[in-house]
Protein backbone atom coordinates (compact mmCIF):
# COMPACT_ATOMS: atom_id res chain seq x y z
CA UNK A 1 0.00 0.00 0.00
CA UNK A 2 1.48 3.40 -0.95
CA UNK A 3 2.32 5.78 1.85
CA UNK A 4 -0.24 8.42 2.74
CA UNK A 5 2.16 11.20 1.82
CA UNK A 6 1.94 9.96 -1.76
CA UNK A 7 -1.58 11.38 -1.90
CA UNK A 8 -1.54 14.19 0.63
CA UNK A 9 0.99 16.90 1.36
CA UNK A 10 2.06 17.75 4.87
CA UNK A 11 -0.64 20.44 5.16
CA UNK A 12 -3.33 17.88 4.54
CA UNK A 13 -4.25 19.29 1.13
CA UNK A 14 -4.98 16.76 -1.62
CA UNK A 15 -2.35 16.42 -4.33
CA UNK A 16 -2.47 13.38 -6.62
CA UNK A 17 -6.06 12.50 -5.66
CA UNK A 18 -7.16 16.03 -6.47
CA UNK A 19 -5.53 15.84 -9.87
CA UNK A 20 -7.15 12.48 -10.59
CA UNK A 21 -10.56 13.77 -9.48
CA UNK A 22 -10.19 16.92 -11.57
CA UNK A 23 -9.34 14.89 -14.66
CA UNK A 24 -12.29 12.60 -13.99
CA UNK A 25 -14.72 15.53 -13.60
CA UNK A 26 -13.40 17.13 -16.78
CA UNK A 27 -13.86 13.86 -18.64
CA UNK A 28 -17.42 13.44 -17.35
CA UNK A 29 -18.28 16.99 -18.40
CA UNK A 30 -16.81 16.41 -21.83
CA UNK A 31 -18.77 13.17 -22.21
CA UNK A 32 -22.09 14.71 -21.17
CA UNK A 33 -24.01 15.32 -24.40
CA UNK A 34 -25.65 18.67 -25.10
CA UNK A 35 -29.35 18.99 -25.85
CA UNK A 36 -28.55 19.50 -29.53
CA UNK A 37 -26.42 16.37 -29.61
CA UNK A 38 -29.16 14.37 -27.93
CA UNK A 39 -31.70 15.67 -30.43
CA UNK A 40 -29.44 14.69 -33.32
CA UNK A 41 -29.10 11.17 -31.93
CA UNK A 42 -32.80 11.01 -31.14
CA UNK A 43 -33.68 11.84 -34.75
CA UNK A 44 -31.27 9.12 -35.77
CA UNK A 45 -33.31 6.56 -33.85
CA UNK A 46 -31.34 6.46 -30.59
CA UNK A 47 -33.87 5.55 -27.88
CA UNK A 48 -31.41 6.22 -25.07
CA UNK A 49 -30.90 9.77 -26.35
CA UNK A 50 -34.66 10.32 -26.21
CA UNK A 51 -34.81 8.96 -22.65
CA UNK A 52 -31.92 11.17 -21.54
CA UNK A 53 -33.40 14.30 -23.11
CA UNK A 54 -36.81 13.51 -21.63
CA UNK A 55 -35.38 13.10 -18.13
CA UNK A 56 -33.43 16.32 -18.51
CA UNK A 57 -36.23 18.57 -19.79
CA UNK A 58 -39.62 17.09 -18.90
CA UNK A 59 -39.67 18.73 -15.46
CA UNK A 60 -39.25 22.20 -16.96
CA UNK A 61 -42.02 21.61 -19.51
CA UNK A 62 -44.38 20.26 -16.87
CA UNK A 63 -43.76 23.16 -14.47
CA UNK A 64 -44.25 25.72 -17.22
CA UNK A 65 -47.50 24.06 -18.28
CA UNK A 66 -48.77 23.91 -14.71
CA UNK A 67 -47.82 27.50 -14.00
CA UNK A 68 -49.69 28.59 -17.11
CA UNK A 69 -52.77 26.38 -16.79
CA UNK A 70 -53.13 25.36 -13.14
CA UNK A 71 -54.15 21.88 -14.32
CA UNK A 72 -51.91 18.88 -13.46
CA UNK A 73 -53.78 16.64 -15.92
CA UNK A 74 -53.42 19.09 -18.79
CA UNK A 75 -49.77 19.67 -17.90
CA UNK A 76 -49.02 15.95 -18.04
CA UNK A 77 -50.73 15.68 -21.44
CA UNK A 78 -48.90 18.70 -22.81
CA UNK A 79 -45.54 17.39 -21.59
CA UNK A 80 -46.12 14.08 -23.37
CA UNK A 81 -47.28 15.84 -26.55
CA UNK A 82 -44.23 18.10 -26.60
CA UNK A 83 -41.85 15.15 -26.71
CA UNK A 84 -43.97 13.22 -29.17
CA UNK A 85 -43.85 16.28 -31.42
CA UNK A 86 -40.09 16.42 -31.00
CA UNK A 87 -39.79 12.86 -32.26
CA UNK A 88 -41.95 13.64 -35.30
CA UNK A 89 -40.85 17.18 -36.15
CA UNK A 90 -37.52 17.70 -34.44
CA UNK A 91 -35.99 18.86 -37.71
CA UNK A 92 -38.04 22.05 -37.39
CA UNK A 93 -35.82 23.15 -34.52
CA UNK A 94 -33.39 25.90 -35.49
CA UNK A 95 -30.53 26.25 -33.00
CA UNK A 96 -29.73 29.74 -34.30
CA UNK A 97 -33.01 31.02 -32.88
CA UNK A 98 -32.39 29.86 -29.34
CA UNK A 99 -31.70 26.83 -27.14
CA UNK A 100 -33.71 23.63 -27.42
CA UNK A 101 -35.19 24.19 -23.98
CA UNK A 102 -36.78 27.46 -25.17
CA UNK A 103 -38.03 25.72 -28.31
CA UNK A 104 -39.75 23.04 -26.24
CA UNK A 105 -41.36 25.62 -23.97
CA UNK A 106 -42.60 27.42 -27.08
CA UNK A 107 -44.23 24.21 -28.30
CA UNK A 108 -45.82 23.71 -24.87
CA UNK A 109 -47.12 27.29 -24.96
CA UNK A 110 -48.86 26.69 -28.29
CA UNK A 111 -50.41 23.45 -27.07
CA UNK A 112 -51.71 25.12 -23.92
CA UNK A 113 -53.22 27.97 -25.93
CA UNK A 114 -54.96 25.45 -28.16
CA UNK A 115 -56.36 23.60 -25.17
CA UNK A 116 -57.49 26.59 -23.17
CA UNK A 117 -58.39 28.94 -26.02
CA UNK A 118 -57.32 32.54 -26.24
CA UNK A 119 -58.28 34.70 -23.30
CA UNK A 120 -60.56 37.63 -24.04
CA UNK A 121 -58.66 40.06 -21.84
CA UNK A 122 -56.61 42.56 -23.83
CA UNK A 123 -54.86 45.64 -22.60
CA UNK A 124 -53.71 48.53 -24.78
CA UNK A 125 -50.03 49.21 -25.25
CA UNK A 126 -50.51 52.49 -23.43
CA UNK A 127 -51.74 50.57 -20.40
CA UNK A 128 -48.80 48.17 -20.69
CA UNK A 129 -46.18 50.86 -20.61
CA UNK A 130 -47.76 53.42 -18.35
CA UNK A 131 -50.20 53.68 -15.48
CA UNK A 132 -49.94 54.55 -11.76
CA UNK A 133 -49.55 50.94 -10.63
CA UNK A 134 -46.58 50.26 -12.88
CA UNK A 135 -44.93 53.53 -11.97
CA UNK A 136 -44.88 52.61 -8.30
CA UNK A 137 -42.54 49.72 -9.07
CA UNK A 138 -39.59 51.81 -10.15
CA UNK A 139 -38.08 51.73 -6.64
CA UNK A 140 -38.24 47.92 -6.38
CA UNK A 141 -35.23 46.02 -7.71
CA UNK A 142 -37.14 42.72 -7.84
CA UNK A 143 -40.88 43.18 -7.29
CA UNK A 144 -41.79 39.51 -7.45
CA UNK A 145 -39.13 38.62 -4.90
CA UNK A 146 -40.29 41.48 -2.71
CA UNK A 147 -43.93 40.44 -2.70
CA UNK A 148 -43.27 36.71 -2.27
CA UNK A 149 -41.40 37.14 0.99
CA UNK A 150 -44.67 37.40 2.88
CA UNK A 151 -46.94 35.29 0.73
CA UNK A 152 -47.78 31.61 0.61
CA UNK A 153 -46.95 29.59 -2.47
CA UNK A 154 -50.66 29.01 -3.01
CA UNK A 155 -51.28 32.76 -3.05
CA UNK A 156 -48.58 33.22 -5.65
CA UNK A 157 -49.96 30.39 -7.75
CA UNK A 158 -53.45 31.81 -7.76
CA UNK A 159 -52.24 35.34 -8.44
CA UNK A 160 -50.11 34.23 -11.40
CA UNK A 161 -52.99 32.19 -12.86
CA UNK A 162 -55.32 35.19 -12.55
CA UNK A 163 -53.12 37.38 -14.75
CA UNK A 164 -54.19 38.00 -18.35
CA UNK A 165 -52.38 35.59 -20.62
CA UNK A 166 -49.90 38.07 -22.12
CA UNK A 167 -48.66 39.04 -18.68
CA UNK A 168 -48.84 35.55 -17.17
CA UNK A 169 -46.58 34.28 -19.96
CA UNK A 170 -43.75 36.73 -19.34
CA UNK A 171 -43.96 36.35 -15.55
CA UNK A 172 -43.77 32.56 -15.83
CA UNK A 173 -40.99 32.64 -18.41
CA UNK A 174 -38.78 35.36 -16.92
CA UNK A 175 -39.50 35.10 -13.19
CA UNK A 176 -40.46 31.49 -12.54
CA UNK A 177 -38.55 29.74 -15.36
CA UNK A 178 -35.78 32.35 -15.19
CA UNK A 179 -35.31 32.57 -18.94
CA UNK A 180 -33.52 35.51 -20.51
CA UNK A 181 -35.47 38.30 -22.17
CA UNK A 182 -34.03 37.13 -25.48
CA UNK A 183 -35.27 33.54 -25.07
CA UNK A 184 -38.67 34.75 -23.85
CA UNK A 185 -38.98 37.04 -26.86
CA UNK A 186 -38.14 34.12 -29.15
CA UNK A 187 -40.82 31.94 -27.54
CA UNK A 188 -43.45 34.68 -27.68
CA UNK A 189 -42.38 35.85 -31.14
CA UNK A 190 -42.14 39.47 -30.07
CA UNK A 191 -39.54 42.15 -29.45
CA UNK A 192 -37.39 42.15 -26.31
CA UNK A 193 -38.82 45.57 -25.49
CA UNK A 194 -42.31 44.07 -25.47
CA UNK A 195 -41.15 41.38 -23.04
CA UNK A 196 -39.71 44.02 -20.72
CA UNK A 197 -42.87 46.10 -20.91
CA UNK A 198 -45.20 43.19 -20.24
CA UNK A 199 -43.03 41.90 -17.42
CA UNK A 200 -43.04 45.33 -15.80
CA UNK A 201 -46.83 45.47 -16.02
CA UNK A 202 -47.24 41.85 -14.93
CA UNK A 203 -45.14 42.44 -11.82
CA UNK A 204 -47.23 45.49 -11.04
CA UNK A 205 -50.46 43.52 -11.35
CA UNK A 206 -49.10 40.75 -9.10
CA UNK A 207 -48.04 43.28 -6.52
CA UNK A 208 -51.48 44.85 -6.59
CA UNK A 209 -53.27 41.50 -6.29
CA UNK A 210 -51.16 40.35 -3.35
CA UNK A 211 -50.84 43.63 -1.47
CA UNK A 212 -54.08 43.23 0.57
CA UNK A 213 -52.94 39.82 1.80
CA UNK A 214 -49.83 41.28 3.39
CA UNK A 215 -51.98 42.46 6.29
CA UNK A 216 -52.81 38.84 7.15
CA UNK A 217 -50.45 36.16 8.39
CA UNK A 218 -46.93 36.15 6.91
CA UNK A 219 -45.29 33.09 5.43
CA UNK A 220 -41.61 32.33 5.23
CA UNK A 221 -41.59 30.97 1.70
CA UNK A 222 -38.93 32.51 -0.51
CA UNK A 223 -38.97 33.39 -4.19
CA UNK A 224 -36.91 30.27 -4.87
CA UNK A 225 -39.83 28.18 -3.57
CA UNK A 226 -42.26 30.19 -5.66
CA UNK A 227 -40.28 29.23 -8.77
CA UNK A 228 -40.89 25.56 -7.93
CA UNK A 229 -44.53 25.66 -6.87
CA UNK A 230 -45.23 22.94 -9.40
Amino acid sequence: MPALHTFWNFHGAPTELTMVAARSNHLMTALKPTDDELLRDLLGGDEEAFATLYRRRQGTIYRFSLQMSGSPALSEDVTQEVFMMLMRNGLNYDSTRGPLNAFLIGVARNLIRQRLGREQIYVSMEDEEQGPVANRLSALESPLEELTRGETIESIRKAVLSLPERYREVVVLCELQELSYSDAASILDCAIGTVRSRLHRGRAMLLEKLRPQKKSELATDSVAQARCFA
